[in-house]
C-alpha cells in the first residue's frame, strides 16, 4: 500500500508491504531519507516500530503518515554499473544471472533457519536420501519439497510450510519474543542440530538398511578417562559415542580452529574416586574412531553469562581452514587406515592444479582455442584418462574396512563447502547468514566425480573458488579472498557452523 512518511519537515511517499517484515519498510524509508536504519525511529501506533513488530496489531492504512526521527547520513549511492535487464543481456551474462541459486525470504526472525537450510543444501547424499526414502517423520517431506522447489527456480522461496512444520515439531522455535510481538530469534547451531536429528529416520539412497545421517554425517569417538597423577592407583575407564559435530571451544589462547578442536578433545574433570575415597582430578582423552564424508564443526562462540541472564558471544578471532586434515585427532588405528589415501590425494590435487595452469597458459597463448592438443599432458594423455587412472589408484589404496563403511571418509582430508555465520553480540539476537561454495551448485563432478565434463569446462569450474552468500533472499557472489573476514574478532559476521566435505577424486 502507498503510505507517507514525514521527516525533517518533508512529506515523502513510500510503499509499505505488510507481508514483509518491518525491516523491509525501514530499508524503503532509508532509500528516500538517507537515515541509516540503526539511527532511525519510526513512530507507529503503540510506540516505535521494531523489527519484530506485528503489522496486524499496528493496522496501517493506505495514505497514512508516519513520523520518522533520525539524522540523515549520506544518501544511497547509485550502482557503479548501470542496471542491466535480462532482455538486454548477452547469452553468457544471462546464463550467469540465472544460475544464481534461490534465496529464502525472512518470515520474521527466521534467518537462523534460512542459513541452516542453505548450508545443508550442499550435501548431495541428503538430497538423494530425501527423494528415495519411505520415512515420513517430522520435517522430512517438508524439507524434501522445499529443496525440490529451490531447484526449479532462481526466484526467492517463501519457506512458510517448512517453518510451520519446524515450529510444530520443535516448539522451542515457536518461542515468542520478550515483548510478545512476533517470534524470537533462535540459535542457528541448535536449529542445524535439531533439523538433522529429525532426519535420523531417513534411509540411505544406496542402502535402505542404513540411515543417511548415521552413515554420512555422524562420526564416532572413543573416550579414555584416567586418574591424574599416579594412574596406577585406579584403572582407566573407556566409552564410545556417536557424534554429529566436532566442537571448537574458544579460549583466550585459541587462534586456529584445528587447535581449538584438538584442545577440546583433551580435558580435565573432577569426580569422586572409588580408589581414593574422595574427589580427584581425571584426564579425559578423546580420539575420533570414525570420520563421516560430511563433517560438521561447531565454533562454540556463545557462553552463558549469569550476570546478564543470556548467552554472550565470544568475539575472539579464530582462523578456520578451507582444507582441514583431521588425522591429527583420530585414533592410531583409524589414522593407519586413512593415511595412504590422505597422502596420495594431496599429491593428486597438486598435480591437477599444475596441469590446469599449463592448459590455461596454452589456451591464452593461442587466443583461447580449445583444440584437443591443449588438453593433454607432456606424455600425450588427455585429462579425463589421467583422472580415471587416479580414481582407480585411489580405489586400490582405500582400506577394505573403510570402503565397506557407506558414507565414511576415505582419507580424513576435507574441503570447506558451507558456513553459517552470526552477526551480533548474543545468540538470541543479531543476524545469521549462510555461505556455500559455488562449485557445489555448478560443478557436475561435485555430485559425481566420474561425471563426463569436457576439460575446458572443468578447468573453468575448478578455477572458480568463489562462494555464494545467502543473506535470506539476497543471494550474491562472495569472493574466496574475503573468507578471512569471517574469522571473527568483533560483532560482525563470524563463522559459527562449518560443513566440510571429504575430498574425492
Amino acid at each position: 500500500m502507498d503510505v507517507n512518511i514525514k521527516h525533517a519537515g518533508k512529506t515523502l511517499a513510500v510503499v509499505l508491504d505488510v507481508e514483509q517484515p518491518p525491516s523491509a519498510f525501514k530499508d524503503a524509508v532509508y532509500q528516500v531519507t538517507g537515515v541509516p536504519v540503526e539511527r532511525m525511529k519510526i513512530m507507529v501506533k503503540g510506540g516505535v516500530l521494531k523489527d519484530d513488530s506485528d503489522w496486524k496489531k499496528i493496522g496501517p492504512k493506505p495514505g497514512q503518515t508516519f513520523m520518522v526521527i533520525g539524522a540523515a547520513g549520506e544518501l544511497p549511492k547509485p550502482p557503479e554499473k548501470p542496471v542491466t535487464f535480462l532482455e538486454d543481456m548477452e547469452d553468457q551474462e544471462l546464463a550467469e544471472a540465472l544460475a544464481i541459486p534461490s534465496g529464502l525470504k525472512n518470515l520474521g526472525n527466521t534467518c537462523y533457519m534460512n542459513a541452516t537450510i542453505q548450508a545443508l543444501r550442499v550435501i548431495p547424499p541428503m538430497q538423494a536420501a530425501l527423494n528415495t526414502t519411505s520415512a515420513s517423520g517430522s520435517l522430512i517431506p517438508q524439507l524434501r519439497d522445499l529443496y525440490s522447489s529451490m531447484l526449479k527456480t532462481t526466484d526467492s522461496i517463501t519457506p512458510l510450510t517448512f517453518l510451520q512444520a519446524l515450529r510444530q515439531a520443535l516448539p522451542q522455535f515457536a518461542e515468542q519474543s520478550r515483548g510478545g510481538l512476533g517470534y524470537a530469534q533462535q540459535d542457528a547451531e541448535e536449529a542445524y542440530s535439531q533439523i538433522v536429528n529429525c532426519l535420523r529416520p531417513v534411509t540411505d539412497a544406496s542402502d535402505a538398511n542404513k540411515k543417511f545421517v548415521e552413515q554420512w554425517m555422524m562420526g564416532e569417538i572413543s573416550r579414555e578417562t584416567k586418574l591424574e597423577g599416579d594412574a596406577s592407583l585406579e584403572p582407566p575407564t573407556f566409552s564410545t559415542e556417536k557424534v554429529l559435530k566436532l566442537e571448537c571451544h574458544i579460549s583466550i589462547t585459541t587462534n586456529y580452529m584445528a587447535t581449538g578442536i584438538a584442545n577440546s578433545l583433551q580435558t580435565t574433570l573432577t569426580k569422586r574416586s572409588p580408589a581414593l575415597g574422595h574427589e580427584a582430578s581425571y584426564v579425559q582423552t578423546t580420539r575420533v574412531t570414525r570420520l563421516p564424508s560430511f563433517l560438521t564443526v561447531h565454533m562454540v562462540r556463545f557462553a552463558w553469562r549469569a550476570d546478564v541472564g543470556r548467552k554472550a558471544k565470544i568475539m575472539r578471532k579464530v582462523k578456520f581452514p578451507t582444507t582441514y586434515d583431521a588425522l591429527e585427532i583420530t585414533s592410531d588405528e583409524l589414522k593407519a587406515r586413512l593415511m595412504p589415501v590422505n597422502r596420495r590425494l594431496v599429491e593428486i590435487d597438486k598435480g591437477r592444479a599444475e596441469r590446469r595452469k599449463i592448459r590455461l597458459r596454452k589456451r591464452g597463448l593461442v587466443g583461447g582455442g580449445d583444440t584437443a592438443a591443449m588438453d593433454v599432458d607432456d606424455q600425450g594423455e588427455p585429462e579425463d584418462v589421467i583422472r580415471a587412472k587416479e580414481r582407480e589408484e585411489i580405489e586400490g589404496l582405500v582400506d577394505p574396512v573403510v570402503k565397506a563403511d557407506i558414507g565414511a571418509s576415505w582419507s580424513g582430508l576435507y574441503d570447506l563447502v558451507a558456513i553459517v555465520t552470526h552477526k551480533g553480540a548474543a545468540a538470541d539476537s543479531g543476524h545469521y547468514i549462510g555461505f556455500a561454495k559455488k562449485s557445489a551448485f555448478h560443478d557436475p563432478t561435485y555430485l559425481d566425480p566420474k561425471a563426463n565434463v569436457d576439460t575446458k569446462t572443468l578447468d573453468i569450474l575448478e578455477a572458480d573458488e568463489d562462494w555464494y552468500k545467502f543473506d535470506d533472499d539476497k543471494v550474491s557472489v562472495f569472493p574466496k579472498e574475503k573468507l578471512g573476514t569471517l574469522d571473527g574478532g568483533g560483532e560482525d559476521s563470524a563463522a559459527y557452523v562449518l560443513v566440510y566435505r571429504s575430498r574425492v577424486v
